[in-house]
């Protein structure tokens, strides 16, 4: 993989800090301006599907704060629509039920639940997590274009007053109430039963496109109160009602004056039409048909929108997944087909899907490659859809003159790393891994440090990247000052703390940067670089297969994912049928040794399961085979056919 450049900065915007009169600000322990950032390189990995107009779609393995640091270069002011779904500092851990497709394993554990993202925060850095991102989610964003900030009622104080920081208080637009239960138990207080969706934009004229929503029983049953012969609903409405009042002159109409600026023409055609009725003292009134009706503009209480349940046909079980009709009503009222929309905490994909589905290009970035697995799978099978409904569709929609529904579907997407190693799959496991395998005593999840090892504090940095100096803000801004002077005044010329930084790489200042950041307090730093001493460590067993070509045909005769089969407790003697452990088979027939282009993608529903035979195409070289287990962790091998 290609390194950082480490001079290569992107500059955003400055803010100020110095209060406005009537604008107020948050601050928080440990706020620090935003003014640029690095930009880090992208690696392609896969690609699924043909570019439209020049487009690719973009899914990113990384950090978003590194991933969109990268975008920025490219996308700065060209992305029309961001909807975000970023952790609520819940104080929980989300967990994926990892369930066996078949029931063939003599075992007694069919399924667990692993751990996906963890939402627990030290002191007010959640604040300053949100604040970074925000302001470069700004630098992205195009002048007309707008950002959902999707929160809870914790934190919707918090992450407004930071959006109105960033985007100003005056473009503001909503705060959307989604109601996505009716009952919740929770003890000694109301039970929460909504979400909130922030709703801001760059500027004061952004893209807009108004919705309708169905009246409810209450309003027909209020204002649609009259029947006609034929059953047909209706209400009684003035003649303003089709622009034709206003008191422009007195008419009489059948013995009846009003106030009407209407022809007699017009009025003739109205009754011989049966538009209109009359009151028991001979008033015209105007029908106004419910069924002619298109809806209630859309208000900002949406109450009409389910959960994803364990049941649905959405569901990837992946947790904190919203459903496609709520992010669908966003990408409809604020972007265009062609317009680029944006999740930088992507989760399952349903932005994404959304986004395929309704002709809008799309970027997307999640830290969790179980996240980018589940998301590459939807997006293929939602690519079949589409294929298909057009197919099915085709001679209807040009007949239709709508030839150019045809044409509008982005459906190919690539993927990328930036400033990965494929090393750890999923970064809440990965800190357990660490702190096992370095025999490290855990300290509470709240704590500044992570554990404690021969009389070091330790801080276990991001995992998947190199180490940086900003990732050392948390740290330095949440030490126990006090602690320290009394240290240094009982122990004058010893170091007053001992600190250990277990990295994925480092940038080589790291630890000199940290005790410059000190000042005057004299500590001992050492750090432990996992691609360097792996070697010494066992943090997972690799998968193991057998692939063969016979008779024009690839087959995978066994597959060993190692580290699902020990959370099962399974041997590999009692795997009976390796397909009920794999989530996806792709085969690229022809690699070029570079980028994977999988030409059969064998991704089944729910619990069906991969064919695991495959016959060859004409003019195979060098095949490279991508065999996913449930755990989303891969096992890629290259074959020759000579």
């Amino acid at each position: 993989m290609p390194k950082a450049k480490e001079k290569e900065t992107n500059d955003v915007q400055q803010l100020l800090f110095e209060p406005i009169k009537g604008y107020p600000m948050l601050h928080w322990q440990g706020k620090r301006p935003f003014a640029s950032t690095q930009y880090y390189p992208a690696q392609l990995k896969e690609q699924h599907g043909d570019s439209v107009d020049g487009w690719l779609n973009e899914i990113y393995w990384g950090d978003n704060l590194q991933v969109m640091s990268h975008l920025l270069k490219k996308y700065r002011g060209k992305v029309n629509l961001i909807y975000i779904d970023p952790p609520f500092d819940s104080k929980a851990d989300y967990k994926k039920k990892i369930e066996l497709k078949g029931r063939k394993v003599a075992n007694d554990y069919n399924s667990f639940e692993e751990k996906q993202y963890g939402d627990i925060w030290t002191n007010d850095e959640y604040l300053q997590f949100m604040y970074e991102r925000i302001i470069i989610l700004r630098e992205l964003l195009s002048n007309d274009g707008s950002i959902y900030i999707h929160c809870d009622d914790r934190k919707n104080h918090h992450i407004r007053d930071i959006a109105d920081e960033v985007f100003g208080s005056n473009n503001y637009r909503n705060q959307i109430i989604w109601k996505r239960t009716s009952a919740h138990s929770d003890s000694k207080y109301y039970g929460d039963v909504y979400d909130i969706i922030l709703y801001y934009t760059k500027n004061d004229n952004p893209r807009w496109n108004t919705l309708k929503v169905l009246y409810d029983d209450w309003y027909i049953e209020r204002y649609y109160r009259y029947k006609d012969e034929d059953g047909r609903l209706f209400k009684s409405g003035d003649l303003s009602a089709k622009g034709l009042s206003g008191g422009g002159y007195t008419y009489s109409w059948k013995g009846v004056e009003g106030y009407w600026r209407c022809p007699k023409s017009t009025m003739e055609k109205l009754d011989n039409d049966n538009k209109i009725y009359y009151t028991t003292n001979g008033i015209p009134r105007l029908k106004q048909y419910l069924d002619e009706m298109e809806g209630l503009n859309i208000q900002s209480l949406w109450d009409d929108i389910l959960p994803v349940v364990s049941w649905s046909d959405q569901t990837t079980a992946y947790p904190t997944q919203k459903p496609e009709a709520l992010i669908e009503r966003i990408i409809k009222a604020s972007s265009n087909p062609g317009d680029i929309v944006f999740d930088c905490f992507m989760g399952s994909g349903t932005t994404q899907a959304v986004a395929m589905k309704l002709g809008r290009r799309f970027i997307g970035a999640d830290i969790n490659l179980g996240a980018v697995q589940i998301t590459t799978k939807r997006l293929i099978n939602t690519a079949e859809e589409i294929d298909k409904n057009i197919a099915e569709n085709k001679e209807k929609l040009i007949k239709d003159e709508n030839k150019d529904s045809i044409e509008n579907y982005f459906t190919g997407f690539s993927i990328y790393n930036v400033n990965h190693y494929d090393f750890f799959r999923n970064p809440v496991e990965a800190k357990e891994l660490l702190m096992e395998a370095l025999e490290i005593q855990s300290l509470p999840r709240a704590a500044v440090y992570d554990g404690e090892k021969d009389g070091f504090m330790v801080k276990i940095m991001p995992v998947n990247r190199i180490a940086t100096r900003r990732d050392l803000n948390e740290l330095i801004m949440n030490v126990d000052y006090k602690i320290y002077d009394r240290r240094k005044s009982e122990n004058p010329g010893k170091p007053v703390e001992k600190i250990l930084l277990v990295c994925m790489g480092h940038e080589p200042d790291l630890a000199a940067f940290l005790k410059q950041e000190m000042g005057d307090y004299d500590i001992h730093v050492e750090v432990v670089d996992i691609l360097r001493d792996r070697s010494k460590l066992e943090f997972k067993r690799d998968s193991e297969a057998k692939i063969k070509i016979k008779k024009n045909k690839l087959t995978i005769e066994k597959f060993y994912p190692m580290n699902l089969l020990q959370k099962l407790s399974i041997l590999k003697q009692d795997v009976k049928d390796w397909r009920e452990l794999v989530e996806s088979v792709m085969i690229d027939w022809n690699f070029d040794d570079e980028v994977f282009k999988p030409e059969t993608v064998d991704v089944p529903d729910k619990n069906e399961m991969v064919k695991g035979e495959y016959v060859l195409p004409a003019k195979v070289k060098k095949i490279k085979v991508k065999i996913t287990d449930l755990l989303s962790e891969s096992f890629e091998e290259v074959v020759d056919n000579a």
